[in-house]
């Protein structure tokens, strides 16, 4: 699988908001994520999330979408970027999901987010999947009123001959990066004791 890793954290970049109108906190309600119109396209998109906001994940999401893209050069990769074959990217799936630290753990800063992504990227790589690739930008990340901290928005992107092989390919990357995840949350747990 590729995966790669890269920061915005600028004035005029993109920030997560953690608590934006539309948010749903699957911490508190985990059976919500079954109802979330983003997972329409994508269903098993519902486990990955409730998997990333359980009690013990080091993360939780704050907004998530799912879409078809018609072609892979509409999201700027071509087929070797994603390990498939040039007839293998009749369908491309496209996803996000803005993922931030729990409140017990926040990363000090860009450093430890950039320290995260590299070890998560680097546990993907070696994740012997085609067809797939995951992306992941760290962002500032606004909580509340003038307290800020750092995320990452996961970018996935998935491709096969038909609808059923981009959904199987893109379900087995998310779980891929949310098996990461949670390992590299249990090994920091584990380092700062």
């Amino acid at each position: 699988m590729q995966a790669d890793w890269e920061m915005e954290i600028g004035a005029d970049a993109p920030v997560i908001e953690a608590n934006w109108s539309g948010h749903v906190d699957l911490r508190a309600h985990p059976k919500l994520a079954a109802t979330l119109p983003e997972v329409q396209l994508l269903p098993r998109m519902a486990e990955i999330l409730s998997r990333l906001n359980a009690p013990q994940s080091p993360l939780w999401s704050s907004k998530c979408d799912v879409w078809e893209v018609k072609s892979l050069a509409d999201v700027g990769f071509d087929h070797f970027d994603l390990e498939a074959g040039a007839s293998e990217t009749h369908t491309v799936i496209a996803s996000y999901i803005d993922l931030l630290p729990q409140r017990e753990q926040p990363w000090k800063g860009p450093s430890h987010a950039e320290h995260i992504a590299k070890s998560l990227c680097a546990q993907l790589t070696a994740a012997q999947q085609k067809c797939c690739r995951i992306d992941l930008i760290i962002r500032r990340a606004i909580f509340a009123h003038d307290v800020s901290n750092f995320g990452i928005t996961a970018y996935c992107t998935a491709c096969g001959i038909d609808q059923f092989s981009a959904q199987t390919a893109h379900v087995r990357a998310l779980n891929a990066f949310t098996d990461a995840a949670l390992f590299q949350g249990g090994h920091m747990k584990a380092k700062s004791r």
